[in-house]
């Protein structure tokens, strides 16, 4: 038995314990993250190409260039307290909407956490630099349909362009610069292997938000 307040009425003994974990919505709200690694043929050595398996292979019909596929892997990620709030007062309350989002890398030994903000993160997880594209590559999505949002039909594209680094995972912010310590952090995650990235090397990221209730 225990004692609940109730407005208008002052206390009152409530004969049962109420559950309130068993209260909360059930719902499930985050990015899955889609990476695929890619490395050009003609920068693997004859022992690394014969080593690949068939459905390795591939080619980019942008650049009409084989390439071969080094690892795939999918990863849920964190979507800080920074990005929630986003998301409900600009859907819910009616704040004002940001209408870009960008996708950039990090190289830091660092898992994502709750906290993190688009201030706090470039310097907590050491953002990448060192790719071809002028700045953090645009998440570009359709309508969301089937309570699911992505990026599948516009992926994100990272050319490594000096040095090897390995890329230990991602993060989705709504400012474009590189480095940039402005806006907001939507998504953040660690991928679930890293990705040594060489020179010429490409990263493919498909990140998908889905909502489900029950």
């Amino acid at each position: 038995m225990n004692i609940i307040a109730i407005p208008g009425q002052g206390f009152v003994l409530n004969p049962d314990p109420i559950d309130f974990d068993g209260l909360k919505a059930r719902t499930d709200f985050g990015f899955l993250w889609d990476v695929t690694h890619l490395r050009r043929l003609d920068r693997m050595t004859p022992a690394e190409r014969f080593a690949l398996k068939p459905g390795q292979i591939v080619v980019n019909p942008a650049e009409m260039r084989e390439y071969a596929i080094l690892g795939r892997d999918i990863t849920h990620n964190i979507m800080p307290t920074e990005g929630l709030n986003y998301v409900l007062n600009s859907s819910v309350r009616g704040l004002s909407q940001l209408t870009s989002w960008y996708i950039g890398l990090f190289t830091g030994v660092y898992t994502p956490v709750l906290g993190d903000t688009a201030a706090t993160f470039v310097a907590s997880a050491t953002e990448m630099l060192n790719y071809a594209e002028s700045t953090r590559v645009a998440f570009t999505t359709v309508a969301a349909s089937g309570g699911v949002l992505t990026n599948a039909a516009a992926t994100a594209t990272f050319t490594k362009n000096t040095n090897l680094e390995t890329v230990i995972g991602g993060f989705i912010s709504s400012a474009s610069a590189k480095s940039a310590v402005t806006g907001t952090l939507l998504s953040a995650a660690k991928f679930a292997t890293s990705k040594a990235m060489d020179v010429t090397d490409q990263l493919i990221v498909t990140a998908t938000l889905t909502a489900t209730s029950s």
